[in-house]
């Protein structure tokens, strides 16, 4: 690469830095927030907050790697044309193909970054995710004893505990379990208290009712006790053998085990298919929208007034090549020997790049004066 080339190149990368900076940061935020409010608020202790928002950190660089991609390749490019370096090149004879020498350099590396991320740190993240979140659906205190919300610990269970005193006592608890459809009990205590016996856990509630709907004879049936121990053991054990998430199985796995995945996970050879050649579009995708934020703006002459109708038409090209990925996807859930379709969008938006990079080395017609034209 010439002297120039590395000068654009850096600028690439440090704007690409900065906008994914800025965006992790927003993303991260947002989503920390959440897991601040169900983690901490439930008993947990900062390190494991710290440790949730770490893990959840190479999704979101996934998300916003390809747009700080793209803002990069316009900043980098407009502000080369804002200070006539472009010009000054197109004067000496410089094609727009050779300007687009950095610009594919610097695709290729952010499309090995998202490479890296897709097909190794991502499912290694969301594996670990998933067991650190086994473990801690797996405590009992942290799931169940938080006062004045609603928790729905499992599908037809609620439980409510109006406050906890200071030597763990639980005062007023609600525990409503419709998991038999033909048949709702709910519980009621005064007080409450929460008592282990080796792997399995117990509910002791003091002085309370129990109300037995039977919804086939709609009769109600009501139980008061001065105390009644319930199991809620099962509430916090989740399935010996959980299906894993198809983002955490390895890309090897996804291409050499279809059909072990498929039993063992549930997963069919369509969902592999999508999942397995998407990591790969991915990349491809980045150096697509590199070349699209490059090129769009080569288009044109210079104007007073910026260049935004060429920004305008790369954001209107990456909305549609982003919108095509939703289309493609569907068929090849359906049959995955379709799975040439994942690739499409980041296909079209190389060829709509290679279009724009035609026009810009095309000579721009200049209109004659109204006096030559009347003479």
């Amino acid at each position: 690469m010439s002297r120039y080339d590395r000068y654009v190149l850096s600028q690439y990368l440090l704007f690409f830095g900065f906008f994914a900076l800025i965006l992790v940061a927003v993303f991260w935020v947002n989503r920390a927030v959440v897991l601040f409010d169900t983690l901490i608020g439930n008993g947990q202790s900062a390190l494991v907050f710290l440790e949730f928002t770490a893990l959840t950190l190479p999704n979101l660089i996934r998300m916003v790697l390809p747009i700080a991609a793209f803002g990069a390749a316009v900043w980098v490019t407009n502000r080369l044309n804002g200070e006539s370096e472009l010009t000054v090149l197109r004067a000496t004879g410089t094609s727009p193909w050779q300007m687009a020498r950095p610009a594919l350099a610097f695709g290729i590396i952010t499309a090995l970054m998202m490479s890296a991320l897709t097909h190794y740190l991502l499912p290694a993240s969301i594996s670990q995710l998933d067991v650190r979140e086994s473990e801690v659906s797996r405590n009992i205190t942290a799931k169940l004893l938080s006062e004045g919300d609603f928790l729905h610990p499992t599908d037809g269970v609620t439980f409510y505990i109006r406050q906890i005193d200071a030597d763990g006592t639980l005062n007023d608890v609600f525990l409503s379990d419709r998991r038999d459809p033909a048949v709702t009990v709910t519980y009621t205590g005064a007080r409450a208290f929460l008592v282990r016996d080796g792997a399995s856990a117990h509910l002791i509630m003091v002085e309370g009712m129990a109300q037995r709907l039977d919804h086939k004879t709609q009769r109600l049936s009501t139980t008061f006790f001065s105390d009644f121990s319930y199991d809620i053991s099962s509430l916090a054990r989740k399935a010996e053998n959980p299906s894993r998430n198809i983002r955490a199985i390895p890309s090897l796995e996804l291409l050499n085990s279809t059909e072990a995945v498929t039993r063992s996970d549930g997963y069919s050879a369509g969902a592999q298919a999508e999942e397995l050649h998407l990591r790969f579009a991915r990349a491809l995708v980045c150096v697509a929208v590199t070349l699209i934020g490059f090129s769009a703006l080569m288009l044109g002459t210079f104007s007073r007034f910026g260049v935004w109708r060429q920004a305008f038409l790369a954001f209107v090209v990456l909305i549609f090549i982003e919108g095509l990925r939703g289309v493609v996807t569907e068929p090849v859930l359906q049959n995955p020997s379709l799975w040439p379709l994942i690739y499409l969008p980041a296909l079209l938006g190389l060829s709509v790049a290679l279009v724009f990079l035609i026009l810009s080395g095309r000579p721009k017609r200049i209109r004659a004066p109204a006096a030559e034209t009347a003479a």
